[in-house]
């Protein structure tokens, strides 16, 4: 049984994903190796916490018990303690998931669950260079976490059905629709996404529409809750672009390959809300 979660990495997946563990009762470890990363994240989630107060949608007790449940750390060693479930939210960087990993597996006990919040990374792959590769499982969460319903788990030919079970046992508790996907390029949802946000950004570098208009053709024409380019912000140009670069290649299709557009927008700095600026303007939010 998962009681004790511990979080890798205090970025805005990283801190999601521990904010909603805690919020349902997981008593939970993030962990960063910069301090000032890590009080940026209960920051972040302090601040969650108080605007879901503020319209009703949790209560202050609510809001108490998660921040109870939440401990920072720095030291990986000790974030690991007693953990059931180590989820690793790093960059999309194969070496840095295989040397995160590998020490985590000297640290947990062999019964621990370790999963990869990944949103394109083979799964097979980052599993190679472990001790108990049946154990891993792709936790593709999204973003934001606190309010995105769907949580994609992505296994490989190896992981253990019980791990399978488990993660979807844990995914219910913290009210997220589970898909399960075989290991491929992208999974489903990154596949699909990035396909859409790239050709997006091929018509606004046509001058076919612009990004309002695009993005109010897929919203109203197709009813998705928000437009290819808006999402493409949220998600951020330098993760999109970086997705797209490897699914172009691990699939040989050019649809995934990042335009000229999206190219110099990342050199210039425009990477989306995280910036302030990328196809829309943040600056006043």
């Amino acid at each position: 049984m998962i009681k004790n979660i511990t979080v890798c990495g205090a970025g805005t997946m990283g801190r999601g994903i521990a904010q909603v563990s805690a919020q349902f009762g997981y008593n939970v470890r993030l962990f960063d190796l910069k301090q000032e990363q890590l009080d940026n994240a209960m920051n972040a989630i302090r601040r969650n916490l108080d605007k879901g107060v503020a319209r009703g949608k949790t209560t202050v007790e609510e809001q108490e018990r998660c921040l109870a449940n939440l401990r920072v750390y720095t030291s990986l060693g000790e974030a690991c303690t007693d953990c059931d479930l180590f989820i690793e939210a790093v960059p999309e960087q194969l070496a840095l998931k295989h040397k995160i990993l590998c020490e985590v597996e000297g640290y947990v006990s062999k019964e621990c669950i370790l999963g990869t919040n990944t949103s394109s990374l083979s799964i097979a792959d980052v599993a190679q260079p472990l001790s108990h590769p049946e154990r891993l499982l792709g936790t593709h969460f999204f973003n934001p976490v606190h309010i995105m319903k769907l949580l994609e788990l992505v296994y490989h030919e190896g992981t253990a059905q019980s791990v399978i079970e488990s993660i979807q046992s844990y995914g219910g508790t913290i009210q997220k629709e589970c898909i399960l996907v075989r290991n491929a390029p992208g999974f489903a949802t990154s596949r699909l996404g990035v396909a859409l946000g790239m050709e997006a950004i091929r018509m606004l570098e046509e001058g076919v529409a612009s990004a309002e208009d695009i993005d109010k053709a897929m919203v109203l024409g197709y009813r998705h809750p928000i437009g290819p380019l808006k999402l493409t912000d949220l998600v951020g140009l330098d993760v999109r672009m970086h997705i797209g670069t490897y699914l172009s290649q691990a699939l040989n299709n050019d649809a995934f390959s990042p335009p000229e557009l999206m190219k110099q927008m990342v050199e210039e700095g425009k990477l989306g809300k995280k910036t302030g600026i990328g196809f829309y303007d943040y600056s006043d939010s």
